[in-house]
């Protein structure tokens, strides 16, 4: 019995292919290009540290410190910013023109205690509404904002920015009229 599995054994191995690791990646230690990486000489290696050193982060002191908020900076750069409204029904204006329906930049302007509302579409001035100065910011997430709502059985163009909000009551163009 001894033998028989001794002859297998013997048999099995004899069979089997024995491979030994060839093409490694220890073929190419030593090598400069060794995957592509060009050689860096001692002079480029201490130009490298010495940019590095030169650039290193400020440390900001703790403690009380007097400067203006991010919450400041972020109301004053929207403050610059000038509100888009889409108007999205043609509607009448009190000089009977029709304003039609589209994406307008709202500017505020107020003069002798008026506030008017112009509606531009690119450098255009497509027209100039006197508004109705509101404490209501129509519940609008945002400070500055440019809304056209309907409210009351009513078109409104609503306004608000840092300084004041305000709206316009516009009346909706009937189809019959309009052709």
């Amino acid at each position: 019995m001894k033998k028989i599995l001794s002859a297998i054994f013997i048999f099995l191995i004899s069979c089997s292919n024995v491979v030994f690791a060839e093409g490694d990646l220890w073929d190419n230690f030593g090598d400069q290009n060794f995957y592509g990486n060009k050689a860096v000489s001692e002079k480029d290696f201490d130009k490298a540290i010495e940019a590095k050193k030169g650039k290193q982060k400020v440390k900001k002191p703790k403690g009380e410190t007097f400067h203006q908020g991010n919450e400041t900076e972020i109301i004053n750069k929207k403050a610059a910013e000038l509100p888009v409204v889409s108007i999205t029904t043609d509607v009448k204006l009190p000089d009977d023109a029709i304003l039609p329906t589209g994406h307008y930049q709202v500017i505020s302007e107020k003069k002798d205690n008026k506030i008017y509302l112009k509606l531009y579409q690119g450098y255009f001035l497509m027209t100039k509404l006197e508004a109705i100065e509101t404490l209501d910011d129509f519940n609008e997430p945002e400070i500055n904002f440019a809304d056209f709502i309907y409210e009351d059985g009513k078109y409104k163009l609503v306004f608000g920015s840092v300084d004041y909000n305000a709206y316009v009551d516009l009346e909706p163009v009937n189809i019959t009229e309009q052709y």
